[in-house]
């Protein structure tokens, strides 16, 4: 088994300013905690409607943040992950500005997906109700197109227009970006919405065996350039089992409604359940610049009657707790309660989620740094940052709330924090101890749990107690095994 060490999921300019403030964050106060980063959308722009995914240009990165050489200055020692937003792009793009202006006279315009291109012989309200979209309302906006008005494909925003893989000017668009990423340093590749990208009459349109040819040819091209592939779905935990089969990486979406679940009822069954069957190659996340998912742990909405990680009473109770945790401010930015809405995600940050409770959010990251997978750590949850009510009231948009704009000196007084302290001893643990590149093996009683990182002789072992959040981390050395880590140390401060 390969080694992969944590890696930061982040902005570059809401934590840093831009790419060598980024790079130098990570070779100072935080090295050693590190091998690789994620750096969220840095193209041009990278600060549009949805927060860099609706670049109007893919392949170049915008001047504020750097350079490519930035980008390859980053990847100097360690692994960098860029986005490759597959399913969209900007409708202020060069190539849709020109179709909009002269419509199918463009050479351009059979890359963009209308209500037409997916249903040529008319389309019935059966069709119409069966197609999945992660938010409410059909996936349409209509628009004047070379003077005539179409209905445009818009799964997320009117602001970001579907693209059609079915069409060569597609592919040429998507090989361009993956040229560009894979010649500027990266080496991880993250598809972002693939999942939506196989719309097909007589379908649901989400996770078709379109998007399943799509996804592989992507696949070809990042090994053809020595690159993996992170595969980014958000669904019933069997999907993510199926897409594990078939690429390099997916996220364990599912592991943090379970961990939260574990740490607000006491409850560890479910999270051993998935325990059992999950797949290893996966990225692990407490949080991401996204929600907290839901529907990753829910019962199938496109397979009726298959169940879910955690019962529909427990998700409901669990969404209320972690609105109370946040003060009720949770609830102000999910759903209805704020635009640019995700129906499977809570926006909160996870350290509102838990209440605040150092402890008990140090032992979440440690049960996210034992399990197998490559760790991911969000730069808000690195910083054990809150609910930010100013930027949602700014901005209306409710996945703001966990966006922050940190400015130096937060970052430098984030950085005492015990919380913080206790989340990068883990980390620098779990980056450098050879146990981590053995098995893993576990075993749960009632609230107690064991967690177990073996290879050879070295061993690391996480003892802990979702009942009062309690724990010990122990690790072999020079000197036999040691205490590492423990809930007294957090509560010390």
């Amino acid at each position: 088994m390969t080694h992969h060490g944590p890696q930061l999921i982040t902005y570059a300019d809401r934590l840093a300013g831009d790419l060598p403030g980024l790079r130098s964050l990570l070779d100072g106060p935080l090295a050693g905690a590190f091998d690789g980063v994620h750096v969220l959308p840095f193209y041009t722009p990278f600060d549009g409607v949805d927060a860099g995914f609706d670049p109007r240009d893919h392949t170049e990165v915008d001047p504020r943040l750097g350079t490519w050489d930035d980008v390859r200055a980053l990847a100097d020692g360690r692994e960098v992950m860029a986005d490759v937003i597959v399913n969209h792009v900007s409708a202020d793009s060069a190539q849709f500005r020109d179709v909009r202006e002269r419509g199918d006279a463009s050479p351009h315009a059979p890359m963009f997906l209308t209500l037409g291109s997916v249903f040529p012989d008319g389309v019935t309200e059966e069709d119409l109700a069966r197609i999945y979209r992660p938010r409410p309302g059909l996936p349409f906006t209509a628009m004047t197109l070379g003077g005539r008005r179409r209905l445009v494909w818009t799964t997320f925003t009117p602001d970001q227009v579907d693209i059609d893989l079915r069409t060569p000017q597609a592919w040429d668009y998507l090989t361009s970006v993956v040229d560009a990423l894979t010649s500027g340093g990266v080496t991880m590749l993250r598809l972002d919405a693939v999942g939506y990208t196989g719309k097909e009459a007589g379908t649901d349109c989400f996770m078709t065996p379109a998007t399943d040819a799509y996804t592989e040819r992507i696949v070809e091209q990042a090994k053809a350039r020595g690159a993996q592939v992170l595969v980014e779905v958000h669904g019933h935990h069997t999907q993510q089992i199926e897409i594990a089969r078939k690429v390099d990486l997916v996220y364990d979406f599912a592991l943090p409604p379970l961990v939260l679940h574990a740490l607000t009822a006491g409850d560890l069954e479910p999270l051993a359940g998935w325990l059992r069957i999950r797949p290893a190659n996966a990225v692990t996340v407490l949080d991401t610049h996204d929600g907290i998912g839901i529907v990753d742990v829910g019962p199938s909405d496109l397979r009726p009657g298959e169940p879910g990680l955690l019962a529909p009473e427990k998700i409901d109770a669990l969404v209320e707790r972690i609105h109370d945790n946040s003060g009720g401010t949770s609830r102000q930015a999910t759903g209805a309660a704020a635009s640019n809405l995700d129906l499977y995600q809570v926006n909160c940050t996870f350290y509102d989620a838990l209440a605040r409770d150092d402890r008990r959010y140090v032992l979440a990251r440690l049960l996210q740094l034992f399990v197998p997978g490559i760790p991911q750590v969000y730069y808000v949850g690195l910083l054990a940052g809150a609910n930010d009510m100013d930027l949602l009231a700014a901005t209306g948009v409710g996945r703001d709330v966990n966006r922050h704009h940190y400015t130096p000196a937060e970052v430098e007084a984030a950085l005492e924090h015990p919380a913080v302290r206790g989340q990068l001893a883990g980390l620098r643990l779990r980056s450098s101890h050879p146990a981590f590149d053995g098995d893993f093996t576990w075993d749960v009683d009632g609230t107690r749990g064991t967690f177990v990182r073996i290879a050879g002789d070295a061993r690391a072992t996480l003892t802990f107690d979702v009942a009062d959040g309690s724990f010990e981390v122990r690790a072999t050395g020079d000197d036999g095994e040691q205490v590492v880590l423990t809930d007294a140390d957090v509560a010390a401060g």
